[in-house]
């Protein structure tokens, strides 16, 4: 018995990953506790198993004493010097009992303790595995479907996508396989509880470095990237070798590598811009697919304005600003976007020149001279072409109130316009 005992637990080992030793340590815990409650002892119990044999042997320590209190928990040191002449007072003699039954007793505990343990080890081994691989890209089969969460079977175990790490307008059948993010791994009751995400940025950048070999390389970095899972992406990408064209390499010959992800993104539109150092340079390719004439920075409120093409006008805005919504979350810069005929009747009317309101936009107020601003909220407002957005809250605002707030001329600009 024991022999097959232990070439279950070699076998238990190799399929689970499960450390016999883990095993080992555990029964004997268990069944010092087995015995304490089945005998009504208070003795100090130890339990030894070879891990070779699987031999079970039980001790009860007694410290080596002078004069003995308790029979149960302490020895003479007359009565230990006959066993052995090297004991002193303070040490610790194990003296091996032979409880009546209790190999019975063991077997029960045993196999209760080994199921348990085992159980105990997979959500240990799961969890692990798991959480070190938080933000990385998995592949999974739709399990099952449950007010409106999708649960995924990704072999090991089963994991999560809640509702709100779907991709909108997604439908997931049962025996659908999909590509998700692990967004989060937490412990629970029932054991490791993995959070999956379709929704998250990360998502596409997992996406572009699994797809794209120059961004798995780092040849070509991706900077920043802004996102509405399910409509539209735009991703910031630069290369770190002048030879090698970051859009290009992105893009594919026929746009074979940015259709892959376009697909597993169920059809999510993606644009694909240049990262530069140079902020009006790269506010003016966040701005894509809309040409830009001029941007215009204020390094202080780090918002800018961008004049477009009449004709781009609604282009560079975007239905419902999603477009310049996505650019500002890119740049992380506020935005404000005026078209070349409105930009130039302000000129007019207000007897301005560009290098003076290239002058007013980099003046420090002087109540804020001496203050660090604080800049992390941004504003564009969508009204007589004029875009305000925040980031705080997502939403687009019908205001042209706040356009250009150091800018005092600016306030006028709606009376103007009209």
């Amino acid at each position: 018995m024991n022999e097959e005992f232990i070439n279950a637990l070699t076998e238990i080992e190799k399929e689970k990953g499960i450390s016999k030793e883990i095993i080992f340590e555990a029964l004997e815990s268990a069944l010092v506790s087995s015995y304490k409650k089945n005998y009504g002892t208070s003795q100090n119990v130890i339990v030894h198993m070879d891990r070779l044999t699987g031999d079970l042997k039980l001790f009860a320590a007694q410290e080596v004493v002078e004069k003995v209190d308790d029979p149960h928990m302490e020895i003479s040191l007359e009565k230990a010097k006959e066993i052995d002449p090297s004991y002193e007072i303070g040490d610790i003699y194990n003296n091996e009992i032979h409880p009546k039954n209790f190999g019975r007793i063991a077997a029960q505990t045993a196999k209760q303790v080994v199921i348990q343990r085992i159980k105990d080890a997979q959500r240990e081994v799961v969890f692990d595995e798991y959480a070190e691989r938080e933000r990385e890209i998995i592949t999974g089969n739709v399990q099952r479907m449950s007010h409106n969460n999708v649960y995924v079977d990704l072999g090991k175990t089963e994991a999560i996508l809640p509702i709100s790490e779907q991709i909108k307008g997604e439908r997931y059948e049962q025996g659908d396989r999909y590509k998700m993010l692990i967004l989060e791994v937490k412990k629970s009751t029932k054991g490791p509880q993995i959070v999956l995400s379709r929704s998250h940025p990360d998502l596409v950048k997992r996406l572009f470095e699994l797809e794209i070999p120059e961004v798995t390389e780092g040849i070509v970095e991706i900077y920043s990237i802004s996102r509405e899972a399910g409509s539209r992406t735009k991703i910031a990408v630069y290369s770190k070798d002048e030879e090698v064209d970051p859009l290009g390499a992105c893009v594919g010959y026929k746009g074979q590598r940015v259709n892959a992800i376009v697909e597993e993104l169920n059809n999510e539109k993606i644009d694909i811009v240049i990262y530069k150092k140079d902020v009006a340079e790269f506010i003016s390719n966040s701005l894509s697919p809309s040409k830009v004439e001029k941007v215009f920075v204020n390094e202080f409120e780090k918002s800018a304005l961008a004049i477009v093409p009449d004709y781009q006008l609604s282009l560079a805005i975007g239905k419902e600003g999603q477009n310049v919504r996505l650019a500002a979350k890119l740049t992380g810069w506020k935005i404000d976007i005026k078209s070349v005929e409105q930009f130039n009747d302000y000129l007019e009317t207000n007897n301005i020149t560009e290098e003076e309101l290239v002058e007013e936009f980099n003046k420090i107020p002087e109540e804020n001279s001496e203050i660090i601003k604080d800049d992390s909220t941004s504003q564009i407002t969508d009204e007589k072409n004029i875009i305000s957005y925040d980031n705080s809250d997502n939403n687009v605002n019908n205001s042209t109130d706040d356009f250009i707030e150091n800018i005092s001329d600016f306030q006028n600009l709606n009376e103007d316009n009209d």
